[in-house]
């Protein structure tokens, strides 16, 4: 007897009516017609069924802190880190772990169940490296949480960071961050780079930096973050965040740079919702869009993964932390309407972020983990277009969220019957 048996699926690749059979939190099995008695079984007729989202890009420790201690009326990079750095001294372990905790509650419930989250290690208590540390072993039962020791105010920059990095890689952070942009001179932001990716190459770690937030096209240091990782070895296990420069980079140096970062295996996280809303505020008209060249990475074969990094925080003042909605602000900002391109955008709330955080045995595979959403759509563009109910969602073979379908109805009929509203073709 099988666990779970989800009948009549629509499957990503655009498979439509296969069953998937679950049993001890594996999928064992994905065909039609698949025969069987089981504990439950789904109707998924004409329903897509993916793999779980994944976030892969995020602030755990800060989020849900809204207005505190003032809002960021600038709606800047910098002042935003400003109100973070003043908010710091008053966190306290269990307000990080209530909100964090607040946090995945939504990403669960929105079928988004691995995130990786940046923790700030520059304030020497390491409060947020502890509660986080204490969530992801709360929480590991439904959802995945990789975190990434990060130097918010420089690696070199503040005077504890290299002391502090250390003391959270020791206390089980597993993966190595930084912040080259944000050291006092662009030589410091390089020899950041060195010598973390050094230390993640000695402790056998990944690593995930924030890297040319910025509008600055001369902002260049995600070149330095390829070359340490071809010289150490590190090609495949090494992530560059944001790379907003590259969108006011000359277009020849681009050409230049992505056989580089391909030849590099470097991992790319853009963020749609947070990079368009910080970066070109110093623009008049016309404004920059302030996301990284998706579309080019990806025709290059460079793996590019979404990430919501905030939600309602010193950086960004909305949000629910549903991956949907960064796919789809992620289409439109990256001009990316064709349908291949629009099942590239679903794959970067799925597939491509899992390779990002090296996420064992995901997908909808036989011997596969059980981690899986049933949209209230037909397919990843109507996901993507609609954002609907996730009807359930799945982790490790058991539903541990669902919601009833999003319904509307007209009530003109002349005949005085309601109609309920189809939204798709």
């Amino acid at each position: 007897m099988f666990d779970l048996l989800i009948k009549n699926a629509n499957l990503p690749d655009d498979r439509k009516k296969f069953d998937i059979a679950i049993q001890n939190k594996k999928v064992v099995a994905v065909d039609r017609n698949i025969v069987g008695d089981a504990s439950q079984t789904i109707d998924a007729t004409d329903q897509l069924v993916s793999p779980s989202h994944v976030d892969s890009h995020f602030h755990l420790d800060a989020t849900l802190t809204l207005g505190q201690p003032r809002f960021n009326e600038s709606g800047t990079l910098l002042e935003g880190i400003q109100l973070w750095d003043e908010l710091k001294p008053h966190l306290t372990l269990e307000l990080i772990k209530k909100r964090a905790r607040k946090l995945c509650h939504w990403a669960i419930a929105n079928g988004c169940l691995a995130i990786r989250s940046h923790v700030d290690i520059s304030d020497d208590r390491l409060l947020a490296v502890e509660a986080l540390l204490e969530l992801q072993k709360e929480m590991q039962n439904w959802i995945d949480i990789q975190l990434v020791a990060f130097p918010q105010n420089g690696y070199l920059r503040y005077k504890n960071s290299i002391q502090n990095l250390d003391r959270a890689l020791k206390k089980g952070v597993e993966v190595v961050g930084g912040i080259p942009h944000f050291e006092r001179t662009m030589n410091e932001g390089s020899q950041s780079i060195k010598l973390l990716c050094e230390i993640a190459e000695k402790r056998g770690l990944l690593v995930d930096m924030h890297c040319d937030e910025s509008d600055d096209p001369m902002s260049r240091h995600v070149e330095t973050l390829a070359f340490e990782s071809q010289r150490l070895g590190l090609m495949g296990r090494v992530t560059g965040s944001h790379l907003t420069s590259m969108h006011s980079m000359d277009n020849y140096y681009v050409s230049k740079l992505i056989p580089l970062l391909r030849d590099a295996d470097l991992q790319v996280v853009a963020n749609p919702l947070i990079n368009i809303t910080l970066q070109g505020r110093h623009d008049q008209y016309p404004k920059r869009r302030g996301m990284t060249r998706v579309k080019e990475l990806l025709n290059s074969n460079v793996n590019v993964a979404f990430g919501h990094d905030c939600v309602m925080d010193p950086w960004y003042s909305l949000g629910k932390h549903d991956m949907l909605e960064v796919a789809s602000m992620g289409l439109h900002v990256g001009q990316m309407t064709g349908i291949q391109e629009m099942h590239q955008i679903f794959q970067a709330i799925t597939t491509n972020g899992a390779k990002v955080m090296q996420l064992d045995n995901y997908g909808i595979e036989v011997g596969c983990d059980a981690n899986l959403v049933v949209h209230q759509a037909k397919n990843p563009i109507d996901a993507i277009r609609l954002c609907n109910a996730r009807l359930f969602v799945i982790r490790n073979g058991e539903v541990i969220a669902k919601a009833s379908p999003n319904q509307s109805e007209l009530m003109f009929d002349t005949k005085k019957e309601s109609k309920v509203i189809d939204w798709t073709l």
